[in-house]
């Protein structure tokens, strides 16, 4: 099993490099609107929030997949050069159907050079 990295609020890293590989490793989840028992609910994952990453051929991020919990929902791939072998943030939404009370989300990044990466959980109720 792969080692999965965390992220750590970078307010509280003292180093700018840490700071850096730290953001810019990280997949941010946010939701857009409020979640509906059977709707479709737009899930955006962006890797990085202060800081962006390369796109090169031996360095980008290849995949973005989103879980509920341990369940796998979606994925997404890339190949070197998707984001026009510039500094960027690789992003992706996942249009999902909630069926549940709640969701566990989790997502993960994962960069060619660095590893699996984990966004922090975001739970989110599911209304009626």
């Amino acid at each position: 099993m792969p080692k999965i990295n965390k992220y750590v609020d970078i307010d509280t890293v003292e180093r700018e490099a840490k700071k850096d590989l730290i953001d810019r490793h990280s997949p941010f989840i946010t939701v857009d609107g409020e979640a509906k028992k059977g709707e479709i609910l737009s899930v955006n994952v962006k890797m990085g929030n202060e800081y962006t990453h390369p796109d090169d051929f031996d360095h980008y991020i290849e995949s973005i997949t989103l879980f509920n919990g341990e369940t796998k929902l979606a994925s997404a791939s890339f190949v070197p050069g998707t984001l026009g072998n510039e500094k960027s943030h690789a992003e992706v939404t996942f249009n999902i159907r909630p069926m549940g009370k709640k969701l566990n989300l989790i997502a993960h990044g994962y960069c060619t050079k660095h590893g699996i990466w984990e966004s922090t959980p975001v739970e989110v109720a599911v209304a009626e």
